[in-house]
């Protein structure tokens, strides 16, 4: 049996708040309980947005946490940044391109808001193959005044798997998702397929995040098919949400780490804290991770997003 690999990749836009701290633990506390490996990789594909400074304080604030890491981050060197892996992302965006499953698309943000409405409650919009069947005239001539982002076809095919946390999924990569862009139209690489090139390359065999990034599965298992690597196992945990069931976040003012860290003094009223949220513990008594990882269990974990009791948010 693969010993499991599991790990935490965040992106230095900003302070990690509790939501970001919560997938860690829940991550460290799955591939920690079963003698797992654990890794850290710093997705700043957009290194404009992403600075090495945030970078680094996200390192000091899981360290402050508890939470350490077999290889990757600033220890682990260069090859631990995405903005520092093109070569690879270059080698998939090229098999893919192998298989004729590319194609450059013209269109603005504006064009495709204008031309068709969301299909889920985050905004997204299934793409109607607009530049997919371009000449290559058009092509061409479409080139002279802007450059085309790229975007891999899709199959009117059923995608189906088991979430570890929220069990079955099924999506249709047609109708539900449609071409998606695997790299952007100023050369940088896409979430979709740097995650994919990433995850296979560094060995993870479990990927923990956000219930949000759900939707976006299918497509990376549809990546994993076409360039013939094996696919992790994935949890998608909840979210953590305010009182009034408003997502936390950086950009709405609520706590980030440096907040509690000057509050508090010490990681385990946090721990304690999240473990009750989360149902790890029946009490936030203060609590470590080790404890926690002694009887770790999924579980013990909700599917369904979390609302932080108002107690909490006031202690905290």
């Amino acid at each position: 049996m693969q010993p499991v690999c599991g790990r935490f990749a965040p992106t230095p836009s900003g302070r990690i708040h509790l939501g970001n701290i919560l997938c860690a633990m829940l991550s460290w506390l799955s591939v920690r309980s079963v003698g797992g490996r654990y890794l850290l990789r710093i997705e700043d594909l957009d290194a404009m947005r992403c600075p090495r400074s945030l970078a680094d304080l996200i390192e000091d604030d899981l360290h402050w946490f508890g939470i350490d890491w077999d290889d990757g981050g600033s220890a682990g060197g260069e090859q631990w940044y995405q903005s520092n892996r093109s070569g690879l992302y270059d080698i998939c965006y090229q098999q893919l391109e192998e298989q004729d499953l590319l194609y450059p698309c013209f269109c603005s943000r504006a064009e495709l808001h204008a031309a068709q409405a969301p299909h889920r409650s985050d905004g997204t919009y299934v793409y109607a193959g607009t530049c997919r069947s371009l000449t290559p005239e058009q092509i061409a001539e479409k080139r002279k005044r802007r450059p085309p982002a790229t975007r891999v076809k899709v199959p009117d095919r059923v995608v189906s798997f088991t979430d570890g946390c929220q069990g079955q999924y099924t999506e249709n990569l047609a109708k539900d998702c449609g071409d998606f862009i695997i790299r952007r139209s100023d050369g940088v690489y896409g979430y979709q397929l740097a995650v994919v090139a990433d995850d296979a390359a560094m060995g993870v065999t479990e990927v923990v995040r956000g219930r949000d990034l759900l939707e976006s599965t299918p497509r990376q298992l549809y990546l994993y098919e076409k360039l013939g690597l094996q696919a992790p196992v994935f949890y998608h945990i909840p979210l953590l949400t305010a009182p009034d069931g408003r997502r936390l976040s950086k950009r709405d003012g609520d706590l980030d780490l440096g907040v509690l860290r000057e509050k508090l003094g010490r990681p385990e009223p946090i721990i304690g804290m999240l473990a009750a949220a989360i149902g790890l513990r029946s009490t936030a008594q203060p609590v470590t991770l080790q404890e926690l990882a002694a009887d770790f269990s999924w579980d013990k974990v909700p599917k369904e997003d979390v609302a932080l009791p108002e107690e909490i948010l006031r202690k905290a």
